[in-house]
């Protein structure tokens, strides 16, 4: 870096840094004192209110990829990203919620490998938690490279400085005090975040003229009028995204956005630490609606760059799409502000990594060393592994955190990996879940199977065989073709092979029985306005909503 993203920070925006992190470290040790058991430091005791984990649900979102990588994709996009919420997040949220966690809570499974174990085999099982456990240290790079950038553009601190701050701090506060930590954390971060992009929003619209100067702006830049709709120019590939309207509908709308929020353990695991049915079934369906209004925090501040910072789009250099939120902080915030933004952008990160981290060592411990390795041990041993896990995890983020230097915006290279990873797991999930014949040979060839054509599409891509004009189409139509190659595999195989009788699949297929949901009820669960249908079905209603102002 040349030093053009430099911020002149003062002693109150160090001051409130600081205090960020003792706190942090202070949740930490708090959560501490509540382990006694391996599920109390992997999934907090099942005890934790629907409010709670609903915020650490979308916070555990809230990471590089959500502020970095979307605010780069509404400079780069326009209106068009915000496809990745309304289409791509909120209705998989409201079908986790009222039609998945059903079964993850009421089958008691610790993760959402194991779910897999108990409809199909070992062989399924393990190979999804070997495949989730790369995921999530691939994810985890991300969001510290991100964080490392960030760190030295702004502050000039050492790209090796940032990276182990930032890594000992979430190292410190998950291996000290398990899921119950990482989450109350989360909600702590979710505040945060928002008071650091409320101004960058606020401050921005003021200096280009409101909503209405913004989009006159938009109108005269390189994104155009195209830049202002989401679906007008989706009839064919020739709008901002590169995408038709049926590789957003079925790739990411579908596939992707589904794969992503019902099968990540890294998002099920703050549902499955919720105290009972009901408040799992409620924690992504409250996470629905600030998902629902964060565009306004990420892609207008990326417009806001895009018609603000000259030159902003250059393929290196400071100008990076990837640099539109703290360019803006460079150039809109006081002292005092800055420092919330700086802890804002921190603690983002560290959500982001921790929800990677305590997902792979809650799979790591569970799904590959206790089934596989060491098997009967008390309590305090698992515990001891998880952390140890947590270490390791933390040391092989910090490895791939240069994979995600090669890519000027990592959105794309998040994109790349949901395709592989969480596509074709999605339909191997969605099949063995409503089709009682499928078998456990089926689920595990299904998955290989899909996961194979998900990486060959991508490697093809790469290598200039298929010739998709963006790599954000690439994504979509290379988790379309796993999820077809999934449910073939499925069909075929299942033709030749033996399903596993009903009495082994109560409470794991829809349609068997075998789940209570109302579970341990507690005050107020029984409330209307409680209900996951009407939570749902109010959310989706909003999602259609807010596109008819930029259909």
């Amino acid at each position: 870096m040349d030093g053009g993203l430099r911020l002149d920070l003062n002693w109150l925006d160090y001051l409130l840094l600081t205090l960020y992190f003792v706190t942090v470290l202070g949740v930490g040790f708090a959560a501490r004192r509540a382990i006694r058991t391996s599920v109390d430091f992997f999934l907090s005791g099942r005890s934790l209110p629907a409010w709670v984990t609903g915020l650490a649900f979308v916070s555990a979102n809230l990471g590089a990829l959500e502020i970095i990588g979307m605010a780069a994709n509404g400079a780069q996009y326009g209106i068009m990203t915000t496809h990745y919420y309304w289409i791509g997040a909120v209705p998989a949220m409201v079908f986790l919620g009222i039609v998945m966690m059903p079964f993850y809570y009421g089958s008691k499974v610790r993760s959402v490998p194991e779910y897999l174990r108990l409809r199909f085999n070992r062989p399924t099982h393990l190979l999804n938690a070997l495949s989730f456990a790369v995921a999530q240290v691939l994810i985890a790079g991300v969001n510290l490279y991100a964080l490392a950038l960030v760190l030295d553009a702004l502050l000039g601190w050492p790209l090796w400085i940032s990276i182990i701050v930032g890594a000992a701090i979430v190292l410190t506060y998950i291996s000290i005090g398990g899921l119950t930590s990482a989450i109350y954390n989360e909600v702590l971060q979710f505040f945060v975040i928002l008071a650091g992009l409320i101004p960058i929003t606020v401050i921005g619209l003021v200096k280009v003229g409101g909503f209405d100067g913004l989009f006159d702006k938009v109108r005269n830049s390189d994104l155009g009028e195209a830049g202002l709709h989401a679906w007008a120019n989706t009839g064919s590939s020739d709008n901002p995204l590169g995408a038709h309207w049926l590789g957003i509908v079925f790739g990411l709308g579908f596939v992707l956005s589904f794969g992503y929020w019902t099968t990540n353990f890294a998002e099920v695991q703050r549902a499955l630490s919720a105290r009972n049915m009901s408040a799992a079934r409620r924690t992504p369906l409250i996470a629905a609606y600030p998902k629902l209004l964060i565009p306004l925090v990420t892609i207008i501040p990326g417009m806001i760059a895009v018609v603000t910072v000259q030159g902003l789009g250059a393929d290196e250099g400071d100008l990076v799409y990837n640099n539109a939120i703290p360019l803006l902080m460079r150039d809109l915030l006081p002292n005092g502000v800055l420092g919330i933004a700086v802890t804002g952008l921190m603690a983002s990160f560290m959500a982001g990594m921790a929800a990677n981290v305590s997902g792979f060592n809650t799979v790591f411990t569970y799904d590959i060393w206790q089934t596989y390795v060491k098997r009967e041990r008390d309590d305090d041993y698992y515990i001891k592994v998880g952390r140890l896990a947590t270490v390791g995890g933390i040391v092989v983020g910090i490895g791939t955190a240069f994979i995600a230097a090669g890519f000027s915006n990592i959105m794309n290279y998040i994109q790349a990996l949901f395709s592989v990873f969480n596509a074709p797991l999605f339909a191997t999930f969605i099949v063995g879940m409503f089709w009682k014949r499928m078998t456990a040979a089926a689920g595990f060839w299904s998955l290989l199977s899909g996961t194979v054509v998900a990486l060959a599409t991508y490697l093809l891509y790469l290598g200039g065989a298929l010739p998709f004009d963006t790599d954000l189409e690439e994504s979509f139509w290379g988790a379309g073709l796993a999820f077809v190659t999934v449910l073939v595999a499925a069909f075929v195989t299942s033709r030749f092979t033996a399903p596993k009788p009903e009495s082994e699949l109560r409470g794991l297929v829809r349609g068997l029985g075998g789940i209570d949901l109302k579970g341990d009820v507690v005050a107020g669960d029984a409330a209307w306005y409680r209900s996951p249908l009407l939570l749902g079905g109010v959310a989706l209603a909003l999602s259609l909503l807010f596109y008819i102002p930029v259909w």
